[in-house]
């Protein structure tokens, strides 16, 4: 799965691992998180986030 980079803060989204923290299960793609999801470091939206190198 593909994991995700925070444009502005450097999270990495992991699929694998989820956002248990914000009730995203374990084997989410980031394609499929709610469109009001946001960054749970820096609260940035799902649009700050590109596809890691």
């Amino acid at each position: 799965m593909i994991k995700y980079v925070c444009q502005i803060c450097g999270y990495v989204y992991d699929p694998e691992l989820g956002d248990p923290d914000n009730d995203i299960e374990p084997g989410t793609p980031f394609e499929s998180l709610p469109d009001d999801w946001v960054c749970p470091l820096c609260a940035a939206g799902k649009d700050q986030f590109e596809e890691e190198d």
